[in-house]
């Protein structure tokens, strides 16, 4: 009989540990130690070498064990479990999103480079990127969804620094927005401008669709970034980060983590290895209550317009694209309500199962007011060009039953109904 191939998800069970190794326990317990233990000093020696670079694996050496901040057995089973949903060579996981996302562009990026991101991203990539890397010499120019293949070129082109264009870095589905990025349009753009003494780097942020439904890798990403926190996490009750790709750029990741000393915790790298064992279960769960929720909002008067990649209208070159790069709609609802921030913040103010919280991907519903919240540091010009306007609000819809998320999101919008009503009848009768 042949050797069976198991799926990500079965091994997200047993995967790179063995109980034989801790005493017979089933699941891995918590590495809780700074430091670890040579056999001899010959050892210490040689794993010093191999974690310093001053020599490369004999056939068959594995790195040892040296000093939780460089490596810790937790550490080493969640990446390899992450490494097999992306099929990726390599992972470093990060003690934040942010974490992660600021250490890949810190270690590819110099003084004097060029980088080319997409346009929305999380605030707090925005701010990184136009406040904290503008000091560092680094300059930035964004694109949107809607720019064309040759329109982005031609920007880059005309900064004058196409010579320096050292990342693309790209999120897709963008945050609020779900606004859909062209992976390989964007590795285009790298090949075109990179050369044999220097490659431009793709770069792709897969938070929106967790490593379940989308595999950047695949569509010619250098590297893919998680919060972890988000989905991979998927309780909220962690924060975390992960970056995945081949072993020479992960490699250098890991170096630069080193240095900085934002690696997690054990035990944040224990409970992550608990999330994983339920990720496809929930994240499925999640998109199939969104399906429901987004054809609900869609056709409520209230609501303007909604954003969701499962409403995308087929034969349409959004469409096309949607189904060449993802595997399903998501679980992140976005929704223009009819008026502005007063109607937003009355239908957030009135829900009663939904938690009013930033962060999205946990198994409990989240609702929050982008504009004033998530995306409040983002240049007020450039909100209105990215579609984030006071009326939009973001849901990361739960694992709840279904039937009780409809009736939390009407009740929220009959309220906003009822209370504009009274307003305006005040208002006559004041008049």
């Amino acid at each position: 009989m042949e050797a069976h191939k198991y799926h990500p998800e079965s091994l997200m069970m047993s995967f790179g540990y063995k109980p034989e190794w801790s005493e017979g326990s089933a699941k891995p317990p918590i590495f809780q130690t700074s430091t670890f233990v040579f056999k001899t000093a010959e050892e210490g020696k040689a794993y010093f070498e191999l974690a310093y670079g001053l020599r490369k694996n004999n056939v068959d050496e594995q790195s040892g064990l040296i000093y939780s901040r460089i490596n810790n057995p937790n550490l080493e089973i969640l990446e390899n479990r992450l490494c097999l949903w992306d099929k990726a060579e390599e992972c470093a996981v990060m003690e934040s999103g942010m974490s992660a996302i600021s250490t890949v562009l810190l270690e590819f990026l110099n003084p004097g480079d060029l980088l080319l991101f997409s346009s929305p991203v999380y605030g707090g990539t925005d701010h990184f990127i136009n406040h904290f890397l503008a000091k560092l010499g680094i300059e930035a120019i964004g694109f949107h969804a809607s720019d064309s293949y040759e329109d982005i070129v031609q920007r880059i082109k005309e900064t004058g620094k196409a010579d320096r264009l050292a990342m693309i870095y790209v999120e897709t589905p963008a945050n609020p927005t779900n606004d859909i990025i062209d992976i390989s349009s964007c590795k285009k753009i790298a090949d075109i401008f990179s050369t044999t003494e220097k490659q431009v780097r793709l770069a792709v942020d897969n938070t929106y669709m967790g490593p379940l439904w989308s595999h950047p890798l695949q569509l010619g990403a250098d590297v893919v970034i998680y919060s972890a926190t988000k989905y991979i996490g998927g309780h909220s009750d962690l924060i975390a980060g992960a970056v995945l790709g081949n072993k020479e750029m992960i490699g250098r990741v890991k170096t630069l983590r080193t240095f900085l000393g934002n690696m997690p915790s054990p035990n944040t790298c224990w409970m992550l290895l608990r999330s994983l064992e339920t990720l496809k279960i929930r994240m499925e769960q999640q998109m199939k209550n969104a399906q429901v929720i987004a054809d609900f909002l869609q056709h409520h008067p209230k609501v303007e317009k909604v954003y969701y990649l499962g409403l995308l209208e087929p034969n349409t070159k959004e469409y096309e694209l949607y189904k060449k790069q993802y595997s399903s709609p998501g679980a992140m609802i976005s929704f223009d309500i009819k008026g502005g921030e007063k109607e937003a913040f009355l239908f957030l103010n009135h829900l009663k199962l939904f938690k009013l919280a930033v962060s999205l991907g946990g198994t409990e519903g989240l609702a929050q007011h982008p504009a004033t919240m998530t995306h409040a540091g983002v240049d007020p010009e450039q909100k209105i060009k990215m579609g984030i306007s006071e009326k939009l609000v973001r849901l990361s819809i739960g694992i709840e039953n279904v039937a009780d998320i409809l009736w939390d999101i009407e009740q929220a919008l009959e309220a906003v109904e009822i209370t504009s009503l009274d307003y305006t009848e005040k208002l006559v009768t004041v008049v």
